[in-house]
C-alpha cells in the first residue's frame, strides 16, 4: 500500500486489525496477505487483464460470471435481483483459473463438487489480486464465494478480511467471528477488536485485548492487538494507559519486521498526543531507524516536530 500517516487500524493512529493484509491488523503498511490472497501476484509478470464476456454455462447450468453487463443484466438483458447479484459477483478475469489459490486453501475446498470449487476459488484468487487497490470489488467477489461455500471457514475469513478492507466493520466482524467458530483460531482477534473500535465500542475492543489467547499469538499479531488496545484506551480518553499499554510491548526489538515498525509509530504518536513532545520526536526518529520501506510517514512526522510544526497528532487519531 502507499504510505499513510496513521499505521494501524481504521479508528487512526493504530489502525489495529488484519487489515488489507494479511492482512492483519493495521492497514498503515505493507501486511501480510490473508490465507486466501496468498496467490496475488507478488513476482508475476503475467497479470490477467479485464474479463472477455464468453456467455458459457458450466455442467451445473450457473452463468459464467462473465456474461453479466456492467448495469446488473444477466445474457438477455434482464434485471438481476440483488440475491442474483451477490451470487454471480463481479466479472472474473478469465485468466484466473483458480489454480493460483494457496495449496492450503485449495485443500479446504475439496469438499465441494469440482466445478464448484473451481469457481469459488477462482473468486477468491479474484479478491486477493483486487484486495488493495479495489477491497470493494474483492469483497463482492467474496460474497459470491461466501453464496457457494458459507460453511467453508477460509471463505468467511476471507470475506471478513476484505470487508475489514472495505470498511465494512460490521460485517467484518461477524465473518471473522463465523470463521472463529468453525475453525477455532484466534488469529482473527486483532482484527475483531479494531472493528469494534471502529464501531465506536472501545470497551469491546479491550475485552477481546484481555483474551487469554492473545499470549499465545505470533508476534506480530500480538503487536497489532497491542495497537489496537492501546488505541481503544485513546478512544476512551486515557492517553497515559495508551502509552503505558505501549511501553510493555518489545519497542527494542532488533528485528526490522512491518509489525516492529508500526509498534514504534503508535508509541511515537501516542507520546505526541500525550504532550511528550521530546519523547514522541525521539521515537518517530527510533521508527525511521528500522523503516526501510517507509511503510509510514514517520520521516515526514519528523521533519514536522523539528520544524515546530506537528505538535498535535494526526487528525482522527
Amino acid at each position: 500500500m502507499a504510505n499513510e500517516s496513521r499505521p494501524t487500524g481504521p479508528r487512526g493512529g493504530d489502525r489495529g486489525g488484519a487489515g488489507r493484509g494479511g492482512g492483519r491488523p493495521g492497514r498503515g503498511g505493507k501486511q501480510d496477505a490473508p490465507p486466501f490472497s496468498r496467490a496475488r501476484g507478488e513476482g508475476r509478470t503475467d497479470r490477467p487483464t479485464a474479463a472477455q464476456r464468453d456467455g458459457r454455462r458450466d455442467r451445473r447450468g450457473e452463468p459464467d460470471s462473465g456474461r453479466r453487463g456492467a448495469r446488473g443484466e444477466d445474457s438477455r438483458g434482464r434485471k438481476r435481483t440483488e440475491d442474483q447479484a451477490t451470487y454471480d459477483g463481479p466479472a472474473i478475469d478469465e485468466a484466473i483459473t483458480g489454480q493460483e489459490l494457496d495449496r492450503n486453501v485449495s485443500q479446504q475446498l475439496r469438499g465441494l463438487p469440482e466445478k464448484l470449487a473451481a469457481r469459488v476459488a477462482r473468486h477468491l484468487v479474484a479478491a486477493g489480486l483486487l484486495l488493495e487497490s479495489d477491497p470493494r470489488t474483492a469483497y463482492q467477489h467474496t460474497l459470491a464465494a461466501r453464496a457457494r461455500a458459507a460453511r467453508i471457514a477460509v471463505v468467511r475469513e476471507a470475506c471478513g478480511e476484505a470487508a475489514y478492507a472495505a470498511g465494512e466493520f460490521a460485517e467484518a466482524l461477524s465473518e471473522l467471528r463465523a470463521a472463529k467458530r468453525m475453525n477455532g483460531s484466534q488469529d482473527y482477534l486483532a482484527v475483531m477488536a479494531d472493528c469494534e473500535r471502529a464501531l465506536g465500542r472501545p470497551d469491546r475492543a479491550l475485552a477481546l485485548a484481555r483474551n487469554p489467547a492473545v499470549a499465545n499469538l505470533e508476534p506480530a499479531l500480538k503487536a497489532e492487538m497491542t495497537i489496537v488496545e492501546a488505541g481503544a484506551r485513546r478512544d476512551l480518553g486515557e492517553l497515559d494507559a495508551a502509552v503505558r499499554t505501549l511501553e510493555n510491548a518489545p519497542l527494542r526489538s532488533q528485528s526490522r519486521a512491518d509489525w516492529v515498525v508500526r509498534l514504534r509509530y503508535a508509541y511515537a504518536d501516542t507520546l505526541l498526543a500525550a504532550g511528550r513532545r521530546e519523547d514522541a520526536l525521539e521515537w518517530f526518529h527510533r521508527t525511521v531507524g528500522v523503516d526501510s520501506e517507509q511503510i509510514t510517514d514517520a520521516a515526514e512526522r519528523v521533519t514536522q516536530l523539528e520544524a515546530g510544526a506537528g505538535d498535535r497528532p494526526v487528525p482522527g487519531q
